[in-house]
């Protein structure tokens, strides 16, 4: 989202992180702004059984970790590397520094919020009211890009954390949808 130039201007801290590493954690203080400049980042949330929910995937170029920044709250979830990753980690202050010193990145920042907050109110709506099938229909039409049929690149387990299913209910959902003629698998990858 922040130019990498801008970024190296304000003595970003660049920071790696191995698979599986925790970033930050649910609960903690809010006091830096993220960015990714290589790998994947998931936000998730685990209840007392430890059932995992997803709140956010995260991958190259995209910045996280920003709206409790902005009222002084704690992360709401935690944000862990599913992947190899370098992370940009930039301190509040200087992060709103860039935002009031160069305008469109708080635009843009308005824009990516935004389509957050769409996408969590249509994921809340699907978890709390419909039926599987519904569920995982939307979250790929939330996700697609294109008119035409394209891979859903998420594992079966990232789509059952993301729509609060059990993984067994995403597979068995999925072959339902694929033998109505509603999206195809080929080599066990799903396309919609």
């Amino acid at each position: 989202m922040i130019s990498t130039d801008i970024l190296l201007n304000f003595n970003v801290e660049l920071i790696n992180y191995a698979k599986g590493e925790i970033i930050f954690q649910e609960s903690e203080r809010a006091n830096y702004y993220y960015q990714i400049k290589t790998g994947k980042v998931y936000m998730t949330v685990m209840n007392e059984e430890g059932k995992e929910f997803t709140q956010g995937v995260f991958s190259e170029n995209d910045g996280f970790g920003e709206p409790p920044l902005f009222i002084g709250k704690t992360y709401p979830s935690t944000a862990k590397a599913y992947e190899d990753s370098e992370v940009y980690r930039l301190p509040k202050k200087v992060f709103f520094k860039i935002l009031q010193e160069y305008p469109k990145y708080s635009f843009e920042l308005n824009k990516k919020l935004s389509e957050l907050l769409y996408f969590k109110s249509k994921m809340a709506t699907e978890i709390s009211l419909y039926n599987p099938e519904h569920r995982i229909l939307t979250l790929f039409r939330l996700l697609k890009t294109k008119e035409i049929p394209e891979r859903i690149q998420l594992t079966r387990q990232q789509i059952a954390n993301l729509t609060a299913l059990r993984v067994e209910t995403v597979i068995r959902t999925i072959k339902s949808l694929e033998s109505k003629g509603t999206l195809s698998i080929k080599n066990r990858k799903v396309y919609f």
